[in-house]
C-alpha cells in the first residue's frame, strides 16, 4: 500500500525571495511593522539580498505593487503591510475593502502567496497593540512559499 505524500510546512527561508510592500500612510506604525517583518525574515534564514522592499503612498496602492513583484521570477512571496484606521479617514470601508480585495486578487492571479498584513482598526490604540503581529506575516510568507515549492516538486 502506498503511503500518502504529505507536505510538511517548514519555517525555513533559505533560498527564498521575499518582497515586502509597506504603505507610508500611518508610517509611525507601518515603519515598526516593516522593521519587525524584516527582522523575522532574517531570523527565518531569508538572505538580505533576497529581500525587496517597496514603499507605497497608502494601503490602496499595495496590491498593484504586490502584483508586479509577484510576477518576478526571484520573488516567492509578497508581504503587504499597511494601517487603515477608521478615525483617520471618512472612506475607511472603501480603502479597507479595496486593499483586501486587491491583495487577494494579486495572490490568486500570480499563483504566489501575497500576505495580508494590513491592520484595519477603529482607532490608533488598537493598531498599536497589533504591531507585533507583523512577525506572523513573515512566518506565513515563508511557510506558504515553502509549501508551494514542495507541491511543485512532488513526485
Amino acid at each position: 500500500l502506498m503511503a500518502p505524500r504529505i507536505i510538511d510546512p517548514k519555517l525555513d527561508g533559505t533560498g527564498l525571495g521575499i518582497a515586502v510592500v509597506a504603505a507610508r500612510f500611518n508610517s509611525y506604525m507601518a515603519d515598526q511593522m516593516l522593521e519587525i517583518t524584516l527582522e523575522r525574515l532574517s531570523a527565518l534564514g531569508v538572505a538580505d539580498e533576497n529581500v525587496i522592499v517597496v514603499r507605497t503612498a497608502g494601503s490602496f496602492e499595495l496590491s498593484l505593487a504586490a502584483r508586479r513583484l509577484a510576477e518576478r521570477g526571484d520573488v516567492d512571496a509578497v508581504i503587504c503591510i499597511g494601517v487603515v484606521i477608521r478615525g483617520d479617514t471618512d472612506h475607511y470601508e472603501h480603502i479597507a475593502r479595496a486593499a483586501a480585495d486587491g491583495i487577494v486578487r494579486a495572490g490568486d492571479d500570480s499563483g504566489k502567496p501575497v500576505i495580508f498584513g494590513v491592520l484595519t482598526t477603529d482607532n490608533t490604540d488598537q493598531a498599536v497593540t497589533r504591531i507585533p503581529q507583523a512577525s506572523d506575516y513573515a512566518d506565513t510568507a515563508v511557510e506558504m512559499a515553502g509549501t508551494l515549492r514542495q507541491i511543485h516538486d512532488l513526485r
